[in-house]
């Protein structure tokens, strides 16, 4: 989304971009400190501060159909399998998930939203989202909710996936899952917030246009995965719906977001300001 502006492909109109690089529980938590002028969120963390931020419409994640998963070591012997997972069903993997400990990347994460939705009450411990893997292979936790690339990569790493928070998402409710989104501070003026999401906006079209040379510019925080796995992930997550949520996009936060509320995920109101 910022190769273009990483490496000043398109023009910044004169602004000067100082660009950091943070997981996401991070930067929701500066976010809740008001830190940050720009910066990505988890969708879940929105309404805890848009007091203080606007989405932008443009440089979302959204998982169509797919999503965050949970996974579990093949085999486990202290975890009864209802059913195989080729055949296992939304109920089974509920029976299944609610008798483990589950490592999460944090509880303010659209997927630990995601998980409680469908899940409910769960016991859980928070890992940094690299490390959820390596929880369970410990023993640290039954199972985990893998984001990032650990959706494409735990199968080889010897893990076999439980649920698709995101194909659930779908069958429940026809709408893709909101994950992330970029926000921008309300206190800089409107017309700068304009020229900002223009240029935000251009560099994601830069990228998708020229996918090549930004998937070449990504590799370097890539975490080991190679050219053609980068490709596909980012292909995931870096779409139309990137370009601009869309009705539908707005219309999948909106759902989101309140029915979290109405089953007590979320205790502040949901007041959503999208900058125009």
């Amino acid at each position: 989304m910022f190769y273009a502006m990483a490496e000043h492909k398109i023009d910044l109109r004169g602004y000067q971009f100082d660009h950091r690089l943070e997981d996401i529980q991070t930067l929701n938590e500066r976010a809740q400190q008001g830190e940050l002028h720009i910066s990505a969120i988890s969708i879940h963390a929105y309404p805890y501060v848009s007091k203080n931020y606007a989405l932008l419409p443009c440089g979302a994640s959204m998982g169509d159909g797919y999503g965050p998963i949970v996974v579990t070591k093949h085999s486990r012997s202290n975890i009864q399998h209802p059913a195989s997972n080729a055949l296992m069903t939304d109920d089974s993997a509920r029976e299944l998930l609610r008798q483990c400990v589950i490592a999460v990347p944090g509880q303010m994460t659209s997927a630990f939203l995601a998980l409680q939705l469908f899940l409910g009450k769960f016991d859980f411990v928070v890992v940094p989202f690299d490390r959820i893997f390596e929880a369970v292979k410990k023993g640290r936790a039954d199972a985990g909710l893998l984001i990032h690339e650990g959706q494409l990569t735990y199968a080889h790493a010897g893990f076999e996936r439980i649920i698709d928070l995101g194909k659930w998402w779908k069958g429940h409710t026809g709408l893709p899952l909101p994950l992330g989104g970029n926000v921008i501070r309300k206190d800089i003026p409107a017309p700068v917030r304009h020229d900002l999401t223009k240029i935000i906006r251009e560099s994601i079209d830069y990228g998708l246009t020229h996918r090549d040379d930004a998937v070449r510019h990504s590799l370097a925080y890539a975490r080991g995965m190679g050219r053609k796995l980068t490709g596909k992930f980012i292909g995931m997550y870096v779409n139309e719906f990137t370009r601009d949520y869309g009705e539908l996009g707005r219309a999948a936060i909106r759902k989101f977001l309140t029915e979290a509320r109405d089953n007590g995920y979320i205790d502040v109101p949901i007041e959503l300001e999208f900058v125009e």
